[in-house]
């Protein structure tokens, strides 16, 4: 079981789809589907004489990833608005997360790699498209696999690709950011990299379309994937996401995982506090539970 976050108020009850609802489903979705159909069996191919000449070096194939993210956040009608730039430096990113929709506008802006947990390895055609775009699983309560993630890590992050951790370990409603946990921060500060790597902060902040619930993108407690899907790509008219890239943070200046982490957790709500609209209103509250999404 994994911890997930869940709030005191239920999440805004799901709008019956209409006719032209569907079509729109059909039309985005479609689209998306086709592109993927496309890509993907692509992606793999390349993957073999890439792994071959490359090793853990992948030069192509994270340029079709990404060029699927930002084609699904187009068919979806989901605007970005970018602030900053990505580090050019050797490191890892580090975001709050929201929704699902977090994967497409990350993979977006920046070709990377994400790091998720073992349970989505095995969840059915995401977990497929997660393994093949080079996805790191973890297990974050198995302590006996800490060395072995610890040295996968370093051995992604020595190669030049860049890694994406969720510090806060689960998806929300879209209008906080919860505390970091900082175990993950640990593998950051290893012999072999502290000195080379840099952790850049990434604010996301999801606007609802406009007379919906401000929590219309986000996905949590027990929320299924498949209607939460479905309500996105049925909205009339889409919001936006505010993504905003903060000042890297140099590993080496701190002296342990858990300064580095509440470093990254300011910066990060900072960014987010700057992307709030005045319809956004406070954010309070919240617990986790142990239900799977």
């Amino acid at each position: 079981m994994s911890v997930t976050w869940t709030d005191d108020a239920p999440p805004p009850p799901q709008r019956r789809l209409a006719l032209g609802d569907w079509l729109r489903v059909a039309r985005r979705g479609g689209a998306i589907l086709v592109t993927l159909m496309i890509c993907f069996p692509l992606l793999l191919l390349l993957r073999v004489p890439e792994r071959a000449l490359f090793g853990l070096n992948r030069p192509v194939t994270p340029w079709i990833t990404q060029a699927v993210c930002v084609l699904a956040c187009r068919f979806m009608g989901l605007r970005r608005k970018v602030i900053g730039q990505p580090m050019p430096q050797r490191g890892a990113f580090v975001a709050n997360h929201s929704t699902w929709l977090d994967i497409f506008v990350l993979n977006a802006g920046k070709r990377l790699y994400f790091v998720s947990k073992a349970e989505v390895a095995g969840w059915a055609g995401i977990g497929w498209l997660a393994r093949g775009t080079g996805t790191v699983f973890i297990r974050r309560d198995r302590r006996s696999e800490a060395a072995a993630q610890t040295r996968m890590f370093e051995d992604r992050l020595r190669a030049g690709h860049k890694l994406l951790f969720f510090p806060e370990g689960t998806s929300t409603d879209g209008r906080r950011v919860l505390p970091f946990k900082t175990t993950l921060f640990a593998a950051f500060l290893s012999d072999r990299l502290r000195d080379i790597l840099w952790v850049q902060p990434i604010s996301l902040h999801y606007h609802a379309p406009h007379g919906a619930d401000a929590r219309f993108y986000g996905w949590w407690g027990d929320m299924e994937f498949g209607a939460n899907l479905l309500q996105v790509l049925a909205a009339p008219r889409q919001g936006w996401v505010e993504l905003r890239y903060g000042t890297p943070l140099k590993v080496s200046d701190f002296e342990d995982r858990k300064a580095l982490a509440r470093a990254a957790e300011r910066a990060v709500r900072a960014g987010y506090d700057q992307g709030r609209s005045p319809d956004d209103g406070g954010a309070k509250g919240g617990t986790r539970s142990t239900k799977s999404v």
